[in-house]
């Protein structure tokens, strides 16, 4: 080979190779800017159950000792349970202040902007279950009006407190029964008479209907393909009664020495747990055990009537103490088996669910979103 060939040969070696090495690096470019971008998350559903009268020491998992109250212990066991939740001085202004994030208020203006409002319009099916108590369906601040898709419960606080009531106050829109006029399936609206309960009769028990609905919500409104993922906001509100406590059976606590209206009072809070189990049970059927957020709570603090001595259960530390039960459980997000003594109230809950879903909040509010506490960075 000439020295002039050899020359030539050892050039196209050298560019040879630089191709190479370009190719290469070319590849790896151009796999990195093809690489599929960060899927974004699907929003978690949001359930809010909460119990009117259901006092700090209600639950065994915040030092109950007569009796148990297993479902909500695992609730809590799961997730967070908090030591520093404070309640309003009365259930309506609790209510008002989840509702508006704003410090509590006895009543809900017209004009009130609601967090069942936030999370319909950012895209969210919006249900409540059980006494509203802010607003009747001629005011401007009925519940199908602040924000919430369906509603099944009362908006009278006296007929709340008859929990073998003859009636349910209903609002179902587009609820399947077609008018023969138009073929079109229109709202109901109005009072649902619960007939095994009128003339005397005591069949239908309230609390079991407020959680067979509940049940049929969270399995109608599951996310999936068909309703395109669509996530859920479901208020469930119990109640236990100021007045005479009516349930079906004192069972399994009739036979223990206490006073009959504390062993009504204690079956009341074991059915509450029993359904917040079936609850549970229902979430893992239709398979959301991870993308969905549960607080559980008390709207206020126990009655003080004459019947029951609200020390029996422990259920109140002190006469001016306001704590109440707050437990979250967000599985693979909120940290199992954390207790805290972060303290916040109803009014906090308006951004932290707006947070939660990815909503716009409004600006004129007083709460302060909490899911740093939830997540477990935040201590205070």
């Amino acid at each position: 080979m000439t020295s002039t060939g050899f020359s030539r040969f050892c050039r196209a070696l050298i560019l040879l190779a630089a191709l190479l090495e370009f190719s290469a690096r070319a590849q790896s470019s151009f796999i990195f800017t093809k690489a599929a971008p960060a899927a974004i998350p699907r929003r978690a559903s949001i359930i809010f159950i909460q119990c009117d009268g259901l006092g700090y020491g209600d639950l065994s998992c915040y030092g109950q000792t007569k009796f148990q109250t297993p479902n909500l212990d695992r609730l809590a066991a799961e997730g967070i349970q908090f030591t520093n939740y404070v309640a309003a001085t009365d259930s309506s202004s609790s209510q008002a202040a989840l509702m508006t994030g704003k410090n509590p208020m006895p009543q809900l203006a017209p004009d009130e902007i609601t967090v069942a409002q936030v999370l319909k319009n950012s895209g969210y099916h919006t249900g409540l279950i059980g006494e509203w108590n802010l607003g009747d369906e001629n005011s401007g601040a009925a519940p199908w009006k602040k924000g919430f898709d369906d509603f099944a419960g009362f908006l009278n606080p006296a007929d709340a407190e008859n929990f073998y009531a003859g009636y349910i106050f209903r609002y179902a829109p587009h609820h399947g029964r077609l008018n023969p006029t138009n073929d079109l399936a229109p709202d109901f609206l109005g009072r649902e008479m619960l007939y095994y309960n009128t003339g005397g009769k005591h069949e239908t028990y309230i609390p079991d209907l407020y959680t067979k609905t509940a049940l049929n919500f969270v399995k109608i409104n599951q996310p999936d393909s068909f309703n395109h993922y669509r996530p859920f906001f479901l208020l469930l509100n119990f109640k236990i009664s100021g007045q005479k406590i009516q349930v079906p059976t004192d069972a399994p606590f009739s036979e223990e020495s206490w006073p009959q209206p504390e062993k009504n009072r204690a079956a009341l809070i074991s059915r509450l747990d029993d359904d917040v189990g079936e609850l549970q049970e229902q979430l893992q059927k239709i398979g959301m055990t991870n993308n969905v957020v549960i607080f559980f709570s008390s709207a206020g603090v126990p009655k003080k009537t004459s019947e029951i001595d609200p020390d029996f259960f422990h259920s109140n530390i002190s006469t001016n103490d306001f704590r109440v039960p707050m437990i979250a459980r967000w599985t693979g997000k909120i940290p199992a088996g954390q207790v805290s003594g972060y303290k916040w109230s109803a009014q906090d809950f308006l951004p932290t669910a707006v947070e939660i879903g990815f909503a716009e909040s409004p600006t004129n509010i007083a709460g302060a979103s909490v899911l740093p506490a939830l997540l477990g960075q935040a201590q205070k």
